[in-house]
């Protein structure tokens, strides 16, 4: 029997979004927010261009590529480029967890395209990326932020690419290595790795993405906050700092908190790194303990940000269905309850099991802190088990 830790993680907050704020956050950092202001005015305007910049800067991307804000998280800069640039040639969409699922369901029964290969992979696994063709279009996340999979590197993506990659890169970008050349539309939010505020998406196109837009109509009408050209001129003023809809100051100047944050600590090499170590205490842990592995199967494509781990003591293995499913969610509402960990029990549509946010935001130390309560949470709920029997 684990005993009871004497010690709890500083910060409880180990959810894979929105995400843990930076060490040392404070609401103080968000004083000099443009409340009340016209986004549109000089001083809303000068702030949204400084966020773009800083994140151009932050990231390294190649001059030639555009950065700019639209509505509606992730998500939307997904939906955004899924509306306005496919339908050009077939596609190729990979998906291996519940997001890239659903770039699926929307692609073929939302856009109705019917040349579609859909290459789908259970969780845990990857789809065979040497089956993708790159003469067609290819959408993909980086990392499967419901399964802890991502793909290992860009090497499997042809430089000589004549379709378009778009890539949702949302608990990715900031914390692993993207080969900016092989990809041609990047979309995050800030809620992910920063650990910024929700709603707000960010669009990252390369120069072969804008020239299909300037080339390309879809057959079906495209809503207002999708919208990228306008009577078939691309609106290159989105990149500018003029967004689409009207966004929030506040979550801005929490983006530029959060951007700041990363420049003081050494920039995207240290956010990489802070990122790597806290998966590394995971992987340690993992190592050492019989009752639990990474959901992930492969190491090569396990994920240092959503890291998603199941259970696989035999004891809880031979229950029926429904109380396995609701083992790991046992641990998560004990370790909840002592303020030591929130929001951990795998999401909602992935097999049952335990995710842990281990980006930049969050500190090695409590993670630490916390893996002996991850043991004393399973030896507590194993022992309700075993009081039921």
């Amino acid at each position: 029997m684990s005993p009871k830790p004497s010690k709890r993680p500083e910060n409880p907050r180990f959810s894979c979004g929105p995400c843990s704020k930076h060490p040392g956050w404070s609401v103080e950092y968000l004083q000099g927010a443009a409340l009340g202001r016209n986004h549109r005015s000089q001083v809303a305007h000068a702030k949204f261009q400084l966020a773009l910049e800083k994140s151009r800067e932050i990231l390294r991307l190649p001059d030639d590529y555009l950065i700019g804000l639209v509505p509606a998280s992730d998500t939307g800069a997904m939906e955004m480029a899924m509306w306005t640039m496919l339908g050009a040639r077939g596609v190729d969409v990979l998906a291996w967890e519940a997001f890239s699922a659903d770039w699926v369901t929307d692609i073929v029964e939302q856009l109705k395209l019917t040349d579609v290969r859909a290459m789908v992979a259970p969780y845990g696994e990857l789809p065979d990326l040497n089956q993708v063709d790159f003469k067609r279009d290819v959408v993909f996340a980086w990392n499967g932020t419901t399964s802890g999979v991502r793909v290992p590197n860009a090497d499997w993506i042809a430089a000589d690419r004549a379709g378009l990659t778009i890539c949702d890169a949302t608990s990715a970008i900031f914390a692993q290595e993207l080969d900016w050349s092989k990809l041609d539309v990047i979309t995050y939010s800030w809620q992910k790795v920063l650990g910024g505020e929700a709603a707000h998406g960010m669009l990252i196109l390369s120069p072969r993405a804008v020239q299909r837009l300037k080339s390309y109509t879809p057959p079906w009408p495209v809503p207002k906050i999708f919208r990228l050209t306008h009577d078939g001129v691309f609106l290159k003023e989105i990149f500018e700092g003029s967004p689409i809809n009207t966004p929030s100051m506040l979550c801005l100047e929490d983006y530029l908190d959060a951007l700041s944050w990363v420049e003081s600590i050494g920039g995207l090499d240290a956010m990489m790194a802070r990122a790597n170590a806290n998966a590394a205490v995971v992987d340690a842990w993992v190592e050492r303990t019989d009752w639990v592995e990474h959901l992930a199967v492969d190491p090569a494509t396990r994920s240092n940000t959503s890291v998603c781990l199941k259970a696989v003591d035999p004891d809880v293995l031979s229950l029926p269905a429904e109380a396995r499913a609701a083992f790991p969610r046992a641990i998560a509402s004990l370790l909840d309850a002592e303020d030591v960990a929130k929001d951990i029990a795998s999401y909602r549509t992935a097999p049952p099991g335990l995710r842990l946010w281990a980006g930049g935001t969050v500190e090695s130390s409590d993670l630490e802190l916390l893996m002996p309560w991850l043991d004393w949470g399973f030896a507590q709920a194993k022992q309700a088990i075993a009081r039921a029997a």
